[in-house]
């Protein structure tokens, strides 16, 4: 039931990012760590901008020979991908980068202190996502590996199974099934593990403290923190992708525009202008 996956736009904690048709890169929003510094970027096929509860943020591009770059925030070595090769996926959380390698093996770099780097035994990995402390590896089976906080039970999905999604973020971890419904574990203050009805679902999104989802007919549900207005999306339609950040949404529509909402306090969702964004089998 799964349908293609776009993987082309990226929220981060006060910016946005999406990719061009054309392989290039555009950016807004809070730019104080040079996160949003990507124009020279070229033959770009993924992106991943980290998104944290609190902190500065960063931004990784994935180019089409696998190699990586990365701009923004590096006090933690979070950007520091320039050797890195045979890349296939990249994820981008608090403080660090994660990918998976085309063997299956994944790579990590930057702030290890709950020891979220710590990927180095992971083997037969499709999928990868980053949270504040916590890293999260689907498998080729279905199931799901885990490192690093566990301190709300965001770790605690050994037995999942049947998944080909997953999303990680402040303190909870979603996961996509095959048959489209949704699980979640972790941290639920406000709301954001309250995903047991939702069906039908293609793809998902956790921000920090909200989780989103794609519905097979382009509608959008979501449930957590509203404070900014992250979750009024229910007007929402032809939608192919979603993504979440610290409190913003963005949305790729089918016809490569952009739409957003939520916080804009750094102009993180001004992408009104961005179109022909990049639609990328994967």
């Amino acid at each position: 039931m799964k349908r293609k996956e776009w993987k082309a736009i990226t929220a981060g904690y006060r910016h946005s990012v999406a990719l061009h048709t054309d392989g290039t890169v555009l950016a807004t929003g809070d730019n104080k760590d040079g996160q949003c510094d990507v124009s020279d970027w070229r033959n770009i096929i993924a992106i991943a901008a980290g998104s944290a509860h609190i902190g500065s943020s960063h931004t990784v591009g994935l180019k089409s020979d696998g190699t990586v770059v990365a701009a923004g925030w590096n006090k933690y070595g979070q950007c520091e991908v320039e050797d890195w090769k045979d890349i296939a996926a990249i994820a981008a959380g608090w403080r660090r980068t994660v990918a998976i390698k085309t063997d299956g093996t994944v790579l990590a770099v930057g702030q290890n202190n709950e020891g979220q780097c710590n990927v180095g035994d992971w083997e037969d990995i499709v999928a990868v996502s980053a949270g504040d402390w916590h890293t999260i590896g689907l498998k080729s089976d279905g199931t799901t590996v885990s490192v690093g906080n566990n301190r709300y039970g965001q770790c605690n999905f050994s037995d999942w199974h049947d998944l080909v999604g997953v999303a990680a973020g402040y303190l909870h971890t979603v996961g996509l099934k095959s048959d489209g419904t949704v699980i979640a574990v972790g941290s639920n203050k406000d709301g954001q593990c309250e995903v047991s009805d939702w069906n039908d679902i293609v793809a998902i999104s956790a921000g920090s403290n909200h989780t989103v989802g794609v519905k097979s007919d382009g509608t959008i549900v979501a449930v957590g923190r509203n404070d900014e207005g992250q979750c009024v999306v229910s007007d929402w339609q032809g939608i192919v992708a979603v993504s979440a950040g610290c409190a913003h949404t963005l949305g790729l529509k089918a016809d490569g525009t952009v739409v957003a909402i939520g916080r804009n306090d750094e102009g993180q969702c001004n992408v009104s202008e961005w179109s022909v964004i990049g639609l990328l089998d994967t």
